[in-house]
Formats: C-alpha cells, structure tokens, sequence
C-alpha cells in the first residue's frame, strides 16, 4: 500500500508553513490565505555531502569594485525607476493587470538591450511565432534576440546553459513549472522553487533576470508574499486599460531608490515614454469650471503637478451623504471634509462628495491638501480657483496649513510649467528662494486660503 503524500499548508501573503489549516494565518494574521500543498522532498544527507562546497567569507572591503556593473535598458523612465539602470546579476520583478503593457515593455526594452548584451526572451504564454508576429508589430525586431517558448524550468534552464545570455526575461513566471514538484504551474510551491532557482541563477551567472508576474484580484502579485521579499526589485505597472497612459512604479528596490515613477502612453506601435508628465496630466484641463486645483506631489525624486478635481451636491433626501475617492485615499478625504465644515464654516455634511485625481495618478502623501479643500470649497461655492494658481500645503484638524518637504524644487515646477500664483504654508523655511516671477500666497489656516482664492470665508 502506497504511503500518504505529505502536505504542509502555506499563507500565500506571507509563506508561512503551519501543519494544519487554519482560517487566519498564525504569523501575519490574513484570513483565508492558507491553502495545500504537497510538502518538498528532503534531500538525503548522502547527497548534500557530496554536493557540498567550501566557501570562504572576504572582507567588505577587499572586493573589487565593478564601474559597468549597472547599464540602461533603453528606456529613460524604465532607467529611472530602476535607480538609474539595470543592475547585472539582479533578479526584477514586473507586475499588472493583464492588458497593462507588461510584456510589450519586455520585448520593447529587449532590442536596445541586443545592440550590447545577448538576451534570451523566455515565453509560457505565446509561441515563437506569435512572438515574432508581436515583435513585428512593435518594431522591435532584432537578429540577435533569442526566443523561447517553453515552461519547463529544467529546459529552460538548459538553453540558459547552451546560449549564455546576458539578461533573460520570463513571460510569466506563474506559467514556468518544475516537473520535480508535483504541484501545478502556479501553485504557491510552483512559484516559489522556480523564482528562488532564478535567483540562483542571477547571482551565480551574473545574468539579470526580468520575471514578468500576475497580479490576483487585490492587485497584489498572485503567489506568496515572499516572492516579494526574494527578488531585488517590484515593479508595478498601473493604469486604466481605457486610458493610453501608464504609470511604472518601484515598490522595491535594493539598488536604488524607491517610490520612483515612469510614465509610459500606449500607442498602436507600443509604449512612448512620456517625458514630461506634469503637462501630460494637465492636458484638457477645463477653464473656469468650478471644482479643480493644481497641486505638485513629489514621486521619489521627481516633483509632478496632479489635477485634483471634486464635485459637492446636495445629498439625497431620507439618506446619509455618500463619499467616493479616486486616486485619492477615502479616509484623509473624510478628514479634509469634516475640518473644510468645522474650521472653514462650509456645510459639507449634506452633500455628496465626490473626488477624482486625473491621469490615474494616486496621491498619497499630505502635500496635496490643500488642493483637495480648494477644490472642495469651489465647488461648494461655484467659484473656480483661478487657472494660474497652484496650492501646496498639508492641512491639520485645527485648519492650520503645515510646510512640506522639498518646497523648493516643487515651486520650481508650478513655475516652469506656467503658474503664476501658488498658495503655500505661511510656517515655511524662509531660506527655500522663490523663482523670479511667481508670485506665493502665504496662509497660515484654511480659511485664509479660501479668501485669498475664492473671495469668500
């Protein structure tokens, strides 16, 4: 009689292996992560002798520094998120919604990378075919770029071992599977053996390794969380599939820095690279429409203008008034809303309140208050906010204004892109200069704000 497999369960947020089921996770408290897999045969001890090699530790500073240890991809925006490049030997990993531009960025970025490297396109989803049907298509068509449709992980690894490449891309990374596991392609087990054999591979070989990756119904990378934590870098790609720009992220990065964007627009012949986002996400901008506000959030290192846009109505009769946020977080908007009627005089509560952020873009840092209670307080008002005017400035539940970070470089921004005027913080570091010809409104409450913009308290 056969014996019984062994299954351990694993919490796919964040991997950890308990012996039992369970409905939360004992080690991150996530409810309804844990599922079954089969438990990963242990090698003998026979075997792990045999293939054990001796190491020796150096000091940090006796290693040999390496001047072309990070090159470009091609892109500008992909190199600025990556820190400034792609680092060799490192494992990155892209994640999106289906449809976002994933694979098109892969196969874009391969033939600038085929003028210098030798790249080895790896596909589980597409055959060779297909690949060069999509490669005509998006122009990037090269005579050294090599194509593999395969999903076996040993044969993949073998042609990695026959063609030597510099830098290898997998299309996708729950698509590749390890015959040893007799889990299916996908399976928490599945991604997690074949993405610690990738990283081997890029540390041992010095060849970087791009790992395309799904994303569930949350948003986050389907799998365990720890794949995450394995890899060098995260990148997300977001955006609406409706809308022709898309915005690259870096959620992680152990080479550069972090928080970081690219701005990419999806053409018919692939994605551009938008230089210049600011003016992108200003485009079509309504004149003297009530409701609006331009403000200037810093995403890592680069300061970019955000058009903020709400719109206040008259609640419902015999109900509460409804909230909604997009690309804004829900519950700093409830916060704004309550300090805009308290401390600015406005009733609010008996509207419904509605804010928009354009361009898909999310603002999650307290530089763009300011702008949300003007926008609000126009639209509750019907005035607009004056179209050469910017507001920039972190708002507190006494309705005082707070400075922010990295004033200067954001006045510089307004300034370049043609504002006139900008409402700042009056308790501001005197010492960040103003550029000749804007003109700063300094307020130290809300409601000072709201006279100086709109005319009325």
């Amino acid at each position: 009689m056969a014996g019984k497999i062994k299954t351990v369960f694993y919490c796919t947020a964040c991997g950890n292996e308990t012996p039992k089921w369970a409905g939360r996770c004992p080690a991150c408290g996530a409810w309804n992560t844990i599922v079954e897999q089969e438990a990963a045969p242990k090698a003998r001890a026979s075997s792990r002798s045999a293939n054990r090699k001796t190491v020796k530790a150096m000091r940090i500073t006796d290693i040999e520094e390496s001047h072309e240890i990070r090159f470009s991809t091609g892109m500008g925006e992909l190199d600025r998120v990556l820190g400034g490049g792609a680092v060799k030997g490192s494992l990155v990993l892209v994640g999106g919604a289906p449809g976002i531009g994933k694979s098109t960025l892969m196969l874009q970025i391969s033939k600038s990378l085929c003028q210098s490297f030798r790249v080895l396109y790896v596909s589980g989803e597409e055959s060779v075919s297909q690949l060069k049907l999509r490669a005509q298509r998006l122009s990037a068509l090269h005579g050294e770029l090599l194509v593999l449709s395969e999903t076996s992980l040993p044969d993949v690894l073998d042609s990695v071992e026959q063609e030597k490449p510099d830098v290898l891309i997998i299309d996708s990374i729950q698509t590749l599977y390890d015959p040893e596991l007799d889990s299916a392609p996908g399976s928490v087990a599945q991604v997690k053996g074949c993405t610690m054999a990738l990283m081997q591979l890029a540390k041992s070989q010095d060849i970087t390794v791009f790992v395309i990756g799904h994303v569930n119904k949350e948003g986050s990378i389907a799998g365990p969380k720890v794949l995450e934590h394995m890899v060098d870098c995260v990148l997300y790609f977001e955006g609406d599939q409706h809308m022709s720009y898309r915005i690259l992220r870096a959620a992680k990065n152990r080479f550069g820095a972090t928080n970081e964007i690219g701005v990419f627009e999806m053409q018919a012949q692939g994605l551009t690279e938008v230089e210049n986002p600011s003016k992108m996400l200003l485009s079509g901008r309504p004149e003297g429409a009530p409701g609006t506000c331009v403000t200037c959030v810093m995403e890592g290192a680069r300061p970019v203008l955000a058009e903020i846009q709400a719109l206040l109505a008259p609640a419902a009769y015999g109900g509460g008034a409804r909230r909604s946020c997009n690309g804004f977080d829900y519950n700093r908007a409830a916060m704004l809303l309550a300090v805009l009627e308290k401390r600015g005089g406005l009733k609010v509560s008996v509207c419904d309140a509605y804010m928009n952020i354009i361009g898909g873009l999310t603002l999650d840092e307290p530089a763009a208050d300011l702008a949300a209670v003007l926008a609000l307080a126009s639209s509750y008002l019907d005035k607009p906010v004056p179209e050469n005017t910017a507001a920039i400035g972190e708002v507190g539940l006494t309705g005082e204004l707070r400075t922010v970070n990295n004033l200067e470089q954001r006045l510089s921004e307004v300034h370049r892109l043609g504002f006139e005027a900008c409402v700042i913080p009056k308790r501001r570091d005197k010492r960040s200069p103003v550029p000749d010809g804007l003109r700063v409104v300094e307020v130290a409450h809300i409601g000072e704000a709201i006279r100086e913009v709109l005319g009325k308290a």
